[in-house]
């Protein structure tokens, strides 16, 4: 079974949910997703597997979502600010086959796996 992360290693939650599903005798694909941002269709992809309206990916508390006005768009917009500052993406967020599950607590991926 292929799993991966999206993974800020910066983020205690993130390295906590790394460190997870390496003690469950994983090796997931760990993708540092503030370097290599996804896309657009990406991001539409993982909410549709969290079965998320685009304001719940994301970071409210980020001083780019208010700097961004991003308190007064939605949908599209929401989702190419994702894209192009990729911090505002909450995390992490763990994959597996058809399914997706953010790390908050980080034993909240288990039942994906």
């Amino acid at each position: 079974m292929s799993v991966t992360i999206w993974h800020n290693p910066r983020c205690s939650k993130s390295r906590q949910t790394l460190a997870l599903l390496e003690d469950s005798g994983m090796a997931p694909e760990v993708r540092l997703y503030l370097e290599d941002a996804p896309s657009k269709d990406e991001i539409k992809h993982t909410l549709k597997l969290l079965n998320l309206e685009p304001r719940g990916l994301m970071r409210k508390g980020e001083a780019e979502y208010k700097e961004q006005g991003l308190a007064d768009k939605d949908g599209e917009d929401l989702i190419a600010a994702m894209a192009a500052t990729p911090k505002l993406i909450e995390r992490p967020i763990v994959f597996s086959g058809s399914k997706a599950r953010i790390g908050r607590p980080p034993e909240s991926v288990l039942d994906i796996l």
